[in-house]
């Protein structure tokens, strides 16, 4: 049986102090997913999470998350990330001022 063909993702964490949802770039950790590395090879992503899973001390439980492109912005393929992306929703403040 053939394997699923690889989709484009995105490397997602949670940062360790803050515990704000943050997505990685080119070099760095940012807040806002419209800035987050778009991977779009199999083993580059492979490479990527290791790299990123290596930061322990800046972020926690880093994991690949499907995304769409929309021109060059990655959009969420599943509710729980783009409920993530959001920011809280027991009320109106940081990234969730925005929606």
């Amino acid at each position: 049986m053939p394997s699923k063909p690889f989709t484009p993702k995105v490397i997602t964490a949670n940062a360790l102090l803050e515990g704000d949802v943050v997505y990685l770039t080119g070099d760095n950790w940012t807040r806002d997913l419209s800035k987050a590395e778009i991977l779009t090879d199999e083993a580059d992503a492979d490479l990527r999470l290791i790299e990123a899973s290596a930061q322990s001390d800046k972020v926690v439980g880093v994991y690949l998350a499907d995304v769409t492109v929309n021109g060059s912005v990655p959009v969420p393929v599943h509710f729980r990330e783009d409920f993530r992306a959001k920011g809280p929703s027991n009320y109106a403040h940081g990234k969730q001022e925005q929606f």
